[in-house]
């Protein structure tokens, strides 16, 4: 190493583009920075941290979009995650975000983007949304949720007692991409599904996450929920939207193996002030 003074901040952003641009650091750099061993000498010794480093962080990108490198091949994901990896490096202690950018970096380098909506690959518009909805999926496992917090609710509990629990999202896609992304999950090989509109919810009930397909009033109802209306509120403003009675609609959401049922025992509710 060059007995000039080299600064603990100098040396964490030399390794780090050592690791990600391999090819244009220089063997005097290489020498400045580092020491070789009895057996291997620095650019031999750098050569082993540049190798299992992207390793591991391409293992990571595969856990993280396991339907989306299914869909596309590994060594097509492969090819896509190492690119992004180079535009959008790890800035983090944890790699637990590392894929945070990964959706927004397909949308941006497609090859089509500057094509008119109608012109678009209709291939590219489900991988954006597989791994949109991939990355959403992957926040719920570690978020905030009801587990050791807040009782669920059950059925007995009144609807003014009924609250969404915090690990909840909504989401709209133009493809089923929950359902592949299940279908791979279960050992299947899916084919490339059809454009179709589709609504999720996902929640996570005791550390298991889930997804729960909407209807768009399905859809309408939980966004007030979400927005903070009371459920009579939210049941009273569906019916006015879609001209119907109150009771009508309460009729619908309150039988006994109506969508309240089903919404409280997947987890959606958890009980208000418990």
């Amino acid at each position: 190493m060059s007995e000039e003074a080299i600064t603990l901040d100098a040396m964490q952003r030399w390794i780090q583009s050592a690791l990600i641009f391999p090819s244009s650091i220089s063997s005097q750099e290489i020498e400045k920075y580092l020491k070789p061993s009895a057996q291997l000498n620095v650019a031999q010794r750098l050569g082993i941290y540049q190798r299992s480093y992207y390793l591991r962080l391409l293992r990571c990108m595969r856990e993280q979009f396991p339907a989306l490198c299914h869909a596309l091949g590994e060594q097509l994901f492969t090819d896509f995650a190492r690119e992004y990896l180079q535009t959008f490096p790890s800035q983090s202690h944890t790699l637990y975000d590392l894929g945070r950018r990964f959706p927004h970096y397909l949308e941006q380098t497609r090859p089509d983007k500057d094509e008119p909506q109608q012109a678009r690959e209709s291939w590219i518009d489900f991988m954006i949304d597989l791994a949109c909805f991939e990355h959403q999926l992957f926040n719920l496992f570690d978020a905030p949720g009801h587990e050791g917090k807040q009782p669920l609710a059950s059925k007995t509990v009144p609807d003014h007692l009924l609250q969404l629990q915090p690990c909840f999202a909504l989401a709209e896609y133009r493809f089923p991409v929950a359902s592949y992304y299940h279908h791979v999950r279960e050992g299947n090989n899916p084919v490339f599904p059809p454009e179709e509109r589709t609504i999720v919810a996902i929640v996570r009930k005791n550390y298991l996450t889930k997804t729960l397909p909407l209807t768009p009033t399905h859809h309408m109802f939980l966004t007030l929920l979400q927005q903070g209306y009371e459920i009579q509120d939210a049941l009273e403003m569906i019916a006015l939207q879609l001209t119907l009675t109150y009771d009508q609609i309460y009729q619908s959401w309150a039988d006994s193996n109506g969508i309240r049922k089903r919404w409280i025992d997947a987890g959606v509710f958890v009980i208000k002030g418990a």
